[in-house]
């Protein structure tokens, strides 16, 4: 007769008023006991009264007898204890984890392809230079980006728990707090997930994250509009958006969307500005010639369209996508294209507290 047996033979006995569920797998069973010929086993109820305590105590007591060597001694005892808080679900988070998370604000596009995520990485850093504190929550759930363009694919966030919840404790690296669902996801590994299931994954991308005191949280949305981007706007205090183009007159069709989604009335979030990015090419050996490849203005035309700021013109330069596919962001650069970012970061700041 053993400890393992006795939890077998208290599985027999239902609770009535539990859709006659056992007292083990209800957890009401605290402790078994077996020495000497005698079993003590204490049976744990909450500070509300069980109306059917005593009946449980006694058919704890019956069942062991049913089964124990004749001659043993059966003591069923009975404790006052909470039940241990229930983990909380994604349904259950609040949010507690962005209290002092002053400016939240999201980098936006009205399609892909027009390099969203790279100036978001880019402005977080550039942000850190200034003196900020910086988080990016990388919210494109289905083509996650954050951990190659910072190299730091492989890292996998720690997880604290606390009040019920376990929390996830962000990468830092340049000065900036980094969360992607790319940590957790295997390389080349596809997310096949359908809306209601993205929209969890992005909640608790954002929700619960341990982010602590930042001056700026950036949140780089997914490309286009639909399911992810009202959760977002509904569950998240965003606080506004910047849009990111490319300077084509094709794009502003998508531009209009994207300001569209925002000034919806359900949604109702300012846009701060508009950023044209790959707006020249400059050779990183000729940092003053400026080529138009993809025509020239044309974000500061969509701006003046929409009655937006031009927050930034971002040039190509070849450093620009060396850098990033090295996980190295052109932010930390003195390039025309890292001083770019810079004078982003700036002008966003003076958009944000104007």
């Amino acid at each position: 007769m053993n400890e393992r047996e006795i939890f077998e033979w208290l599985k027999e006995v239902e609770h009535p008023a539990q859709g006659d569920r056992n007292i083990v797998d209800l957890g009401i069973v605290d402790s078994v006991v077996v020495g000497d010929g005698r079993v003590t086993v204490t049976l744990a109820f909450p500070k509300r009264p069980d109306p059917l305590k005593n009946y449980l105590v006694g058919a704890a007591r019956s069942a062991i007898y049913r089964h124990a060597p004749g001659g043993t001694e059966v003591e069923v005892e009975t404790i006052v204890k909470d039940p241990a808080p229930k983990k909380k679900t994604v349904n259950d988070l609040t949010l507690e984890g962005l209290a002092n998370v002053r400016h939240i604000i999201g980098i936006a596009s009205g399609k892909g392809g027009v390099g969203k995520s790279t100036v978001a990485v880019n402005l977080a850093v550039a942000l850190a230079r200034q003196g900020f504190k910086v988080g990016l929550a990388d919210a494109d759930v289905y083509g996650p980006s954050v951990p190659i363009m910072t190299d730091t694919e492989g890292a996998t966030p720690e997880i604290e728990p606390a009040d019920g919840t376990d929390w996830m404790v962000p990468i830092e690296k340049f000065g900036v707090k980094w969360m992607s669902i790319g940590y957790f996801a295997q390389p080349g590994q596809a997310l096949i997930w359908r809306g209601p299931m993205a929209c969890n994954a992005l909640k608790q991308m954002i929700l619960q994250v341990k982010w602590e005191d930042l001056d700026f949280l950036l949140v780089d949305m997914p490309p286009g509009t639909g399911d992810i981007h009202i959760s977002l706007v509904n569950d998240i205090p965003l606080e506004g958006a910047v849009i990111v183009t490319t300077p084509q007159d094709v794009a502003l069709a998508d531009v209009e969307k994207g300001v569209d989604m925002f000034r919806n009335k359900n949604i109702n979030r300012p846009i701060f500005g508009l950023v044209e990015n790959m707006a020249w090419f400059t050779p990183e050996e000729l940092p003053d010639n400026r080529y138009y490849i993809f025509g020239k203005d044309g974000g500061r035309r969509m701006a003046e369209h929409f009655g937006l700021e031009l927050l930034g013109q971002i040039p190509i330069v070849q450093s620009i996508r060396e850098s990033g596919d090295a996980g190295e962001p052109a932010a930390l650069s003195s390039r025309p294209d890292g001083l770019a970012f810079l004078e982003l970061a700036s002008r966003l700041v003076a958009a944000v507290n104007g």
